[in-house]
């Protein structure tokens, strides 16, 4: 697996040198890792597969960023009390987040197809009944059930793109557009999150996403392979008291930090301390579990044993922390600060969907040639800019001088974070741990951005007494700050090297199993 560079193995580099198994010339290793995979019948399965994993990453963040843009007008029209405005828009990252590591040891169990279609139908169901809510509890409690729909396929997602797709430029194009349709579905969630607010009504925000995915789960039908057998054969078994310990965890730390700020006397009302120390219980809790009671712990320690995977994870929480406060804050700034209108904010957006586009597909070009270290060096400091910009916004900016840069820097910073790691990651893992790799991958993304988001909420909360502008730049230096960390843990303990045409991991741990089959012998 060549993408790892620094890695604590070292592997043949001549077919001689393999197992019998694994008789590659580097040649075929290359020409692998640019075909079709075999288990595309055609190359119109092949584009089907890759429209309906798109499309899924592209709907979940139209959910997640147009509800931001759309959120002004359901509290009018739905009379949001003021205190209960955060919860609408926060509460359906905290169930995706809590329930991606046991909705990914589900597509271990039953295949990565028929978990992804079912996180899509579910999707589906409750994003049409969203549509039709009459007050905020119905909404919430919509937007609640929405979540475990991308609980569902965004891991098992990853799962079926990092189990089908060798190492080698052609896995590395679609992980790269996999990326970029996370800005481009944000784009498109705000677009029609504006054109709902001031053209037609709030509904259709909800009814246009529910084609989308309507769409994109007939073609996921049709062309994802079927692998349950494949899933069978490996007789996976559910960690129940992992799951019994991590959901409660997460749920109960990701409420008290959300909701922290806005409870009556804030931290000293009481029922958030205690949510929070119960949290911290129930985290101690699964970390015992996981390590010393569970038979097949829902998040293995093997994981970690790749070298630079925990620095990985904890830059990442860092970053994606970061862009999750830069969308929040960025479109609030841009409407309530700066007075632009929906639909005028939804061009300001733009350079970030176009930008991911053509990242997207210059990456997928160039990631076998430059090492992913200097590449992940380039997007920590496009995170770092795309907050400090806004943090400095002088009263009447220029858009050319600060507002368009800041998008540019923040869509290469996901987006290359995203496709780095991601290919990282999934190309560390035997076939059988492709779904535990999704869960974590999405996990970070989800709590990172929950996490921080939480916290600026907070500071912002506490320094209101300044005026709009002022607090909402105080949650800006928050995450220049937050950045700059998850860079400087990113380049002080994170390797990689270029993502090249390799093994896989299970062929490489095949060969390494009948070398000291014969070094024994």
């Amino acid at each position: 697996m060549m993408i790892q560079e620094d890695s604590e193995s070292t592997l043949p580099s001549t077919a001689s040198e393999q197992g019998s198994n694994n008789q590659y010339t580097p040649s075929e290793i290359e020409r692998l890792g640019r075909e079709r995979p075999e288990a595309f019948s055609s190359i119109w399965v092949e584009i089907g597969f890759c429209f309906a994993l798109l499309g899924s990453m592209f709907t979940a963040e139209y959910f997640i960023s147009g509800f931001n843009i759309l959120l002004p007008t359901l509290s009018e029209a739905l009379d949001i009390p003021s205190k209960a405005e955060t919860w609408p828009a926060s509460v359906f990252s905290l169930v995706t987040g809590a329930f991606l590591l046991p909705a990914g040891r589900l597509g271990d169990m039953y295949g990565g197809k028929v978990v992804f279609v079912a996180g899509l139908v579910w999707f589906l169901i409750w994003s049409i009944i969203a549509g039709f809510s009459q007050n905020h509890i119905m909404l919430i409690f919509c937007r609640a059930l929405q979540g475990f729909g991308p609980a569902a396929f965004l891991p098992s997602g990853i799962m079926l793109l990092g189990s089908i797709y060798r190492p080698g430029p052609r896995k590395n194009l679609v992980f790269s557009l996999y990326g970029a349709f996370a800005p481009f579905g944000f784009f498109a969630g705000i677009f029609f999150a504006g054109l709902s607010a001031q053209l037609i009504s709030w509904g259709w925000y909800f009814w246009i996403g529910s084609i989308m995915l309507a769409i994109v789960t007939a073609v996921s039908v049709w062309s994802i392979p079927n692998d349950r057998q494949e899933a069978k054969d490996c007789n996976v078994q559910m960690d129940w008291w992992g799951t019994l310990t991590v959901v409660p965890a997460l749920v109960l730390l990701v409420f008290a930090i959300t909701d922290g700020s806005h409870a009556p006397n804030g931290w000293a009302t009481p029922y958030v301390p205690i949510t929070f120390v119960l949290g911290l219980i129930f985290i101690g809790l699964f970390i015992w579990v996981e390590g010393w009671v569970a038979t097949e712990p829902i998040l293995p320690g093997d994981i970690f044993h790749v070298k630079g995977m925990k620095a990985l994870v904890l830059a990442l929480f860092f970053q994606y922390g970061t862009f999750g406060i830069f969308l929040f804050y960025a479109s609030f700034y841009i409407e309530e600060v700066l007075h632009i209108s929906p639909l005028l904010t939804t061009a300001w957006f733009t350079p970030m969907c176009v930008g991911g586009l053509i990242l997207a597909t210059v990456g997928g070009l160039i990631l076998h040639l430059l090492p992913g270290t200097i590449l992940l060096l380039v997007s920590g400091i496009c995170y770092i800019m795309s907050v400090l910009l806004f943090a400095i916004l002088p009263n009447s900016p220029n858009y050319w001088e600060y507002i368009f840069p800041a998008m540019i820097c923040a869509t290469a910073g996901i987006d290359i974070t995203y496709n780095v790691t991601n290919i990282f990651i999934t190309s560390s893992m035997p076939k059988a741990r492709q779904a535990v790799a999704g869960a974590l991958i999405n996990s970070i993304l989800f709590l990172g951005i929950s996490f921080f988001l939480g916290l600026a909420d907070l500071a912002v909360t506490q320094t209101a007494n300044r005026g709009q502008r002022q607090s909402y730049k105080v949650a800006f230096w928050f995450a220049t700050g937050v950045a700059a960390a998850g860079l400087i843990v990113m380049f002080s303990g994170v390797r990689i090297g270029k993502a090249e045409s390799g093994l896989t991991e299970d062929e490489r741990l095949e060969m390494e199993r009948e070398l000291n089959q014969r070094n024994s012998n």
